[in-house]
């Protein structure tokens, strides 16, 4: 098994469609992978153009119980006074990069744009740019023998 730490690069999106009165969504992303959750800033007022600019880390076990591993990203639009609306979401499918960084050391899927799509009416509803990457650290068990409990000293 290989753990490792997958890096999440939120950049901005751009199209995003609301339900608000012309438009004013105050939006922010829900990240997941498995059972982790990250949550980016609220671009207040940003609308439908917003930008976060932020980096979010998973801890990831591959292989693991999910054989097709993935990434997703919720669009929300923050509300005030009554509960945040579900803008869209895209999901990252992660199986081809884990392999190739266990393969190779490290792997990106550089920064790009994905479409967002409302998932109860199948519609577009903007696009979002993200980049990934997956370093994996190797832990072998004799490096969990030696470093990871106690061990017998010999005299």
């Amino acid at each position: 098994m290989t753990i490792g730490v997958l890096e999440v690069n939120l950049v901005d999106a751009r199209g995003l469609k609301g339900s608000d009165f012309l438009n004013k969504i105050d939006p922010y992303v829900l990240i997941q992978y498995r059972s982790q959750e990250h949550k980016s800033l609220i671009a207040k007022g940003r609308g439908s153009n917003p930008r976060w600019n932020q980096k979010f880390t998973f801890r990831v076990e591959y292989p693991g119980a999910d054989d097709q591993p993935k990434l997703l990203l919720k669009i929300m639009d923050h509300d005030t006074f009554s509960s945040d609306d579900y803008l869209g979401q895209t999901t990252i499918h992660l199986k081809e990069l884990f392999e190739f960084g266990v393969e190779n050391g490290t792997s990106e899927l550089r920064l790009q744009k994905y479409r967002v799509v409302d998932s109860r009416s199948q519609s577009y509803s903007g696009d979002i740019r993200v980049g990934v990457t997956f370093t994996p650290r190797v832990e072998t068990e004799t490096y969990l023998q030696e470093f990871g409990g106690w061990k017998e000293s010999q005299r």
